[in-house]
């Protein structure tokens, strides 16, 4: 076969695949509908951090339906899920495993490790910040390396290995901020509103109803391993990189022309990882829709969830209540109007 014919190979494979994505994020879109009733956007986003590689931060009052919602999202999955439900006593080690003693039928005995739930594909952390700091920082290896040390070994999670986290709003009694680090560690931080009356009143509608979760699976584990490989090939041209780095760096008060709400409102603003995390959510929105390249509407689809829980507020800030997704908005809008 020479070169071009398999140029056109490659690239007949490229379309199948990227088809195929597009199919069955719609089996998997309408999977979650099945069980969690409104928000489409809210069901997006997720679903675009699952395929992007990244992990989801889900924030909302007690009783919106979060646990549901990520429940019906690894349902649809062809993968080993795990909840784990995070408490003021939670220790690292009901999370990430420990040792204990065994023995064997001759009576020798010998410490073996066991795994905790961290030990599967999808693992829901429900209600991550009413553990304390050191439970939290737990996690920390977990999210970014995609392993656990433990007692000196260093061992791989599975792969893919996607965390889910939901929280209480910080004004809740019982719950502990986390740490800046962990926060960066989150491709997105969701937000889970208040259902309009349309939503509430299909929600109460449909709780005297029987409902059968679906058995099909929208998607194998081959499935998003090969999504996310198609992630990497999708272009992004070097005038869509300089616009999401226009909007990291108008997130920060250092920068001469940030907007002024930026300037009155943020002690530091969005880490580098918050543009690599715009571009991997902007390419997964893409190959979504049908496209092999990322234009400046994709970034700006999700520059609001990418960046809204990476802007630390200065004391003017916190005082008056600035709004996140305000300053993520003014940067946009900065970043646009330039040539």
């Amino acid at each position: 076969m020479d070169r071009k014919a398999a140029l056109k190979s490659d690239s007949r494979d490229v379309e199948r695949e990227l088809s195929g994505l597009v199919t069955g994020v719609e089996r998997w879109r309408a999977s979650i509908r099945a069980s969690y009733i409104g928000h489409p956007e809210i069901v997006e986003q997720l679903i675009l951090c699952a395929i992007a590689g990244g992990h989801a931060l889900i924030e909302g009052v007690p009783g919106l339906g979060k646990t549901t919602l990520v429940k019906a999202f690894a349902n649809a999955l062809e993968l080993s899920f795990a909840r784990v439900q995070f408490t003021p006593d939670l220790m690292p080690g009901d999370v990430l495993g420990g040792r204990i003693l065994d023995e064997d039928a001759s009576g020798r005995r010998s410490m073996r490790f066991e795994p905790g739930p961290i030990f599967a594909h999808v693992v829901l952390a429900d209600e991550i910040n009413r553990a304390g700091p050191r439970t939290q920082s737990a996690l920390l290896e977990a999210m970014a390396e995609r392993q656990v040390t433990s007692f000196g070994e260093t061992r791989a999670l599975p792969d893919p290995f996607l965390l889910v986290a939901t929280e209480n709003p910080i004004e809740m009694e019982g719950t502990y901020p986390l740490p800046e680090a962990q926060l960066d560690r989150f491709l997105f931080q969701i937000r889970v509103p208040q259902p309009n009356l349309a939503e509430l009143t299909a929600v109460l509608g449909e709780v005297s109803r029987p409902r059968t979760l679906p058995t099909a699976r929208a998607a194998t584990q081959q499935d998003l391993q090969s999504w996310r490989n198609l992630v990497s090939e999708t272009l992004a041209s070097s005038e869509i990189v300089e616009f999401a780095a226009r909007i990291v760096l108008a997130t920060s008060p250092r920068a001469s022309d940030s907007p002024a709400i930026v300037q009155r409102s943020v002690r530091h603003g969005s880490s580098p990882r918050g543009g690599l995390a715009m571009l991997a959510s902007a390419k997964a929105r893409a190959l979504t829709l049908g496209r092999l390249h990322v234009t400046r509407e994709d970034i700006t689809a999700v520059a609001i969830p990418s960046l809204r829980h990476r802007l630390i507020l200065s004391y003017e800030g916190q005082a008056a209540d600035a709004d996140r997704d305000a300053i993520v908005r003014a940067a946009l809008d900065s970043a646009a109007a330039k040539p």
